[in-house]
């Protein structure tokens, strides 16, 4: 099986953690993607969603799905998105598709957390991906200086040979070399560093389920 197909796997799987009736919050990635398609089949029975992207807000309106904007609408009963990592504990590191402030935002206004993934992306310890972090670009060299004093090397995501520039209008450091042991630890200590608008460790706003796929199927994480 493909990678592509165990996504459209867990993307389709995710539907069953979609309560009909209720706005559902929309992640963003390739993962997500399928989840959307497959969410067309109910757009009768629910609101609408609220999104964590430019991109998967286009995708959603495309096939008729409503799209609210957070401000809009209460506690949001389930997000569903993707991860780069997820570990034993639920915790993830997220950002890939650089949409990692918005993905926060709708996560912590979410009641429950469902992440969809395949088998790939399960790790011991937090990583192996390079984490991505969101910041306002006047500080974005001493940001890579403060990372390099934790072992890190933070590197300016480019676009087309220019720095990338998120749908916040900021930019996006990756960094490589981590080993994050304790990742609400990480995730307090980088948030307060002026200049980071967020860290893509997702610990506070960590997943309740991870849907997985695998060659044997779809395998159910649950975490406390």
């Amino acid at each position: 099986m493909t990678q592509d197909e165990l996504k459209a796997m867990v993307g389709r799987a995710a539907l069953e953690h979609v309560e009909a009736g209720q706005v559902v919050g929309v992640g963003t990635g390739s993962t997500v993607n399928h989840f959307i398609d497959a969410l067309a089949g109910m757009k009768g029975r629910i609101p609408g969603a609220v999104s964590s992207s430019e991109a998967s807000t286009a995708r959603l309106k495309a096939l008729g799905i409503p799209v609210f904007d957070c401000n809009a609408v209460g506690e949001i009963a389930v997000y569903i998105d993707g991860a780069d990592e997820i570990d034993p504990r639920g915790h993830m590191i997220k950002g890939g598709g650089a949409a990692l402030t918005r993905e926060k935002i709708v996560a912590a206004q979410s009641r429950r957390f469902v992440c969809i993934a395949d088998d790939s992306k399960r790790v011991d310890v937090l990583g192996r991906f390079p984490l991505p972090v969101e910041v306002i670009p006047m500080a974005a060299q001493r940001i890579v200086r403060q990372f390099a004093a934790l072992g890190g090397k933070a590197e300016l995501r480019l676009s087309g040979g220019a720095p990338l520039v998120t749908d916040n209008g900021q930019h996006i450091l990756d960094v490589r070399g981590l080993r994050i042991g304790d990742p609400l630890a990480f995730e307090s200590t980088v948030n307060q560093w002026p200049g980071v608008v967020t860290v893509g460790v997702f610990a506070h706003q960590k997943a309740q389920v991870c849907l997985l796929g695998t060659a044997q199927g779809v395998q159910t994480l649950r975490f406390d």
